[in-house]
């Protein structure tokens, strides 16, 4: 078999094979005789019929498995002689007047690019701290309240924070629209789930009373018949709950897991389950930053069809959260090219961590791959039987593998970059006001 290289651009490769019609002549005779021994058909024994009807029947099927087979064969073999590294899948076209004696395939692929790393002795990259005391512990257990909240029928008017039931009508210009009406509806006051005007609206309101008031809707409002215009709706207020929160005792801390109430074990698994998330968190910042400066510091030159088969993985994840959260795909249509960029990003810094992981020998240790399973057990009952499951079938560690490299990667940056620590508030890391 013949083949020849051409270099169409800087990552896109055609190669040109050759492939002698004797030898597929050849192929497909020994394949349509294996075939005649076993093959049934009306009117025959099986392994008599003549090989000619078999050829009539099957030839065309066998020698186009056979071309296929040919192609893909002298395609891996002209890569690996050429030593190519091929990104995506090559786009095989077929040739005519090529000869009689011979078929003739053209390949076009893109290749891997040369990953050129930048220096990061010179970045400097903001390393996050924070570290876990009793302020940090009591705002977990002020959170862990909120969720607990209890509400109580109240004889009073409406106040942020309270549970109010209600029917609405909503209209524009006196014409009702679609979602501007309810009955029995509920929501928390300040919760910001309603516009701000009609929370205004309803607070103040006492139970059986009734009330019309304006309300603006954002030019950017989801809901485009409605955006930007100012609706008047008609509220009558069924019913007031106020919160009640849990107090801080024995039959809290059986809520959370405490078998026996005791607080202080109560406020300890607390600290540590504060501690592990503020550990992930911490190292999930800091590794973003990390891979930011190695983004900034290496833009290779990407294969496009890496980003493009990057673009279908989002935007299949997108899709199927978007399915998982009830939503019709069909009425709501997903624009690829609004992934590309994250896509570009994603193919760039797996092509730099994986020469940083080359050059540098950042492969996942097996003791490293333990711990992270351990770590992750610990938060179980039974850390044991997780730590087993995992460990029973091989592929299950991929994650784990995963997340050693990119801490390998992370450690080797900070060893090589100048690092500064920076202090970073509890609620900001964690995303929560209490």
């Amino acid at each position: 078999m013949q083949s020849n290289l051409e270099a169409l651009g800087q990552l896109e490769r055609r190669l040109t094979m050759a492939v002698p019609v004797a030898d597929i002549d050849k192929q497909v005779d020994e394949r349509l005789k294996q075939l005649a021994r076993t093959v049934r058909m009306a009117g025959f024994r099986p392994g008599k019929v003549p090989l000619k009807l078999v050829a009539q029947q099957y030839g065309p099927q066998v020698r186009s498995e056979v071309i296929g087979n040919a192609v893909e064969k002298s395609f891996s073999a002209a890569v690996r002689d050429q030593n190519l590294r091929v990104a995506g899948y090559p786009r095989i076209e077929r040739k005519e007047a090529a000869g009689d004696d011979r078929l003739e395939f053209s390949a076009t692929f893109e290749v891997y690019p040369e990953v050129q790393l930048g220096d990061v002795s010179s970045v400097s990259i903001e390393r996050p701290t924070l570290t876990v005391t009793d302020a940090e512990v009591e705002k977990t257990i002020a959170v862990l309240r909120k969720q607990r909240t209890r509400y109580e029928t109240a004889d009073r008017a409406a106040a942020q924070g309270d549970r109010a039931t209600i029917d609405f009508t909503g209209t524009i210009e006196g014409v009702e629209f679609d979602g501007g009406k309810g009955t029995d509806f509920t929501f928390v006051l300040g919760e910001g789930r309603m516009l701000p005007d009609f929370e205004t609206g309803v607070i103040g309101m006492k139970p059986g009373e009734s009330k019309v008031f304006p309300v603006a809707f954002p030019a950017d409002y989801q809901g485009r018949d409605v955006a930007g215009k100012t609706a008047s709706f008609a509220v009558t207020l069924k019913a007031v709950e106020a919160p009640r929160l849990p107090e801080v005792d024995a039959e809290f801390a059986r809520s959370l897991g405490i078998a026996d109430g005791d607080l202080g074990k109560m406020r300890a698994e607390v600290k540590a389950n504060v501690e592990r998330e503020v550990k992930k968190r911490l190292g999930g910042d800091l590794k973003n930053r990390v891979m930011q400066a190695l983004f900034d510091a290496a833009r290779p030159e990407l294969p496009k069809s890496l980003v493009d088969m990057e673009v279908q993985r989002v935007v299949a994840g997108a899709r199927a959260d978007l399915q998982a959260r009830g939503l019709k795909m069909e009425s709501m249509p997903i624009d690829p090219q609004i992934f590309e960029d994250q896509a570009r990003r994603r193919v760039a810094l797996g092509l730099i961590v994986g020469e940083l992981v080359k050059k540098h020998d950042l492969a996942a240790k097996p003791q490293q791959v333990r711990a992270l399973v351990d770590e992750h057990a610990a938060s179980y009952e039974q850390p044991g039987e997780v730590v087993k499951w995992y460990y029973s079938q091989p592929e299950r560690l991929a994650e784990f593998e995963g997340l050693a490299v990119e801490q390998n990667v992370v450690d080797w940056v900070l060893r090589n970059a100048k690092t500064v620590d920076t202090a970073v508030a509890f609620d900001q890391l964690m995303g929560e006001t209490t």
